[in-house]
């Protein structure tokens, strides 16, 4: 099992650029390089820290209470893939299925099929390098909302790892098979007093234009004591955000809010300049973050 996960370990690395392109043209979302990085931290990073867990078998022994933990596989288990971060999530979670000696099947997001189809490929030809079988890993190949139904209620699968909308965890969650889901963030980040305001800024900066905010985890907005709120504002300023007016701000309202409250899907993984030009909006510089 540990030769497995560090042969799709290394071959996530090995194709970490090409993949993170690929999944930049599939999708319209985020930055290619920033991609790259998340399946470098998807392959490598994630088997760093699981390669000397033990998962199966005897786990914990204490003599004292007489109780033997035991880890047992699940079996089949269902992967939900989404458009955000396609490729990445393919590799994690197919390390993460097969270290716990389990199988995994991927739903992949319709809009980032080449790219989930592409990843696949390569994680089942580095399962047959290091000695396994490559149905270890597979993926619907048609993706359609009736083929994601039957693979999370089938009586085969085991349990579901579902990473999508809130439609789609929901789904997971009511479909009969136990689930773990992760579904859109909205992450706010409050700078205290105390804080280091530089840093605060430029750690909050980083994170919310890394791939184009399209983490769950990116902050969506900042909250601070009124009478630091010029300091953060300037110091924000400093480093390359742009403070929208009232007007712009309605105006961008109107944009990217649906009429039925919903997110305009033309402004997701976009870049500030391009979701500005896209509402009419002037005078934002093209070195906005």
């Amino acid at each position: 099992v540990d030769k497995l996960v560090k042969s799709i370990a290394d071959a996530g690395v090995r194709n970490a650029v090409r993949l993170g392109k690929m999944a930049n043209e599939d999708t319209g979302f985020g930055i290619p390089a920033d991609k790259t990085i998340k399946n470098v931290f998807a392959s490598r990073g994630v088997y760093e820290y699981i390669k000397h867990m033990k998962t199966v078998g005897v786990i914990e022994q204490d003599d004292k209470l007489k109780v033997t933990t035991i880890a047992v596989p699940l079996g089949v288990i269902a992967g939900i893939i989404p458009s955000t971060n396609p490729t990445s999530t393919v590799f994690y979670k197919a390390e993460i299925a097969i270290k716990s000696g389990n199988s995994i099947v991927f739903s992949p997001h319709p809009q980032a099929l080449r790219c989930i189809l592409e990843s696949t490929k390569v994680i089942r030809q580095a399962i047959s390098e290091a000695g396994g079988n490559p149905d270890l890993v597979s993926c619907i190949t048609i993706p359609t909302r009736q083929a994601t139904d039957v693979l999370m209620s089938h009586e085969d699968t085991a349990m579901i790892l579902a990473t999508g909308g809130a439609a789609m965890v929901r789904a997971a969650y009511s479909s009969g098979t136990p689930a773990i889901g992760v579904g859109p963030g909205n992450g706010p980040a409050y700078i205290e007093k105390t804080a280091d305001l530089t840093l605060a800024v430029k750690r909050i900066m980083d994170s919310k234009t890394f791939d184009n905010g399209t983490i769950c985890a990116s902050e969506q907005s900042v909250i601070c004591d009124t009478n630091m709120a010029d300091a953060v504002e300037a110091e924000m300023k400093r480093q390359g955000a742009y403070f929208l007016s009232d007007a712009e701000r309605d105006q961008l309202g109107r944009f990217i809010l649906r009429a039925n409250g919903t997110m305009n899907p033309a402004i997701v993984g976009k870049n500030p300049k391009v979701i500005a030009d896209l509402a009419g909006l002037t005078n934002v510089p093209s070195s906005a973050r």
